[in-house]
C-alpha cells in the first residue's frame, strides 16, 4: 500500500512489544495519523516469541491483515535473531532496529544477508539507568520513532508524557523514569 508505513515488532512475551506497538498507534493517532496497532496471537506465554504490527498513514487504512513486507522491523530481544527470521519480507529501503549492546556491523552477520540499514540501541542499559529495572519497550518505542521520523522528537515526547500520565495515574513515580528512557534513546540510537 502506498503512503502507509508498516512496522513489524518481534519480542518475547512479557517484554512489552505488544504494548509498545499499541503506544505507537496511540501517539501517532494523537498527531492526526490513521493507525493500526495489533498483536498476532497464538499460544504465547511469558518468554515465547511474539509478533506485533503497526500501520501508520496520513490517509485511511483499508487493509486489515498481518504485515508481510514491512519497511521497518523492531527486534526487542536480540536472541530472536538466532531462531526467528526477523528480516523476512523486510524491504531494503527500510531498516531494522535491534535491542543490542553490539554495533550494527557486529549484528549484520546474523541478519541472513539483509542489505538495508541496521540500527542498534542498548535498551537494557538505558532502561536500567532510567528505571532501575529492565523494561525494553520504552527505549525501543523511542528508537523506532527516531529511525522512521514518524513525528518529531518534541511532539513524540509531549504525546508520550500525556499517555504515561494516563496509564500510570496511580504510579506517578514511573512517569519520570520512562520519560528519561525515551529521551536517552532519542539521543542514543546508532
Amino acid at each position: 500500500m502506498a503512503n502507509v508505513l508498516e512496522i513489524r515488532w518481534h519480542g518475547r512475551g512479557g517484554q512489552g512489544a505488544k504494548t509498545a506497538s499499541l503506544l505507537l498507534a496511540d501517539v501517532a493517532f494523537n498527531t492526526g495519523k490513521y493507525v493500526q496497532g495489533f498483536p498476532e496471537y497464538g499460544p504465547e506465554r511469558m518468554g515465547a516469541p511474539i509478533t506485533a504490527y503497526n500501520r501508520i498513514s496520513d490517509k485511511p487504512i483499508r487493509v486489515h491483515s498481518n504485515i508481510y513486507d514491512p519497511q521497518y522491523v523492531v527486534v526487542v530481544d536480540e536472541t530472536l535473531l538466532e531462531t526467528v527470521d526477523v528480516t523476512n519480507g523486510l524491504k531494503k529501503d527500510g531498516a531494522i532496529v535491534i535491542n543490542s549492546a553490539k554495533s550494527a556491523d557486529e549484528i549484520r552477520p546474523l541478519l541472513k544477508g539483509y542489505e538495508g540499514k541496521v540500527y542498534t540501541i542498548d535498551a537494557r542499559k538505558i532502561s536500567m539507568a532510567a528505571l532501575g529495572k529492565y523494561f525494553p519497550n520504552s527505549p525501543m518505542l523511542a528508537a523506532i520513532v527516531k529511525v522512521t521520523g514518524i513525528m518529531d522528537d518534541k511532539s513524540f515526547l509531549s504525546e508520550m508524557e500525556g499517555s504515561y500520565k494516563h496509564k500510570f495515574a496511580s504510579k506517578p513515580e514511573v512517569i519520570e523514569g520512562n520519560m528519561k528512557a525515551l529521551k536517552m534513546t532519542l539521543q542514543g540510537v546508532r
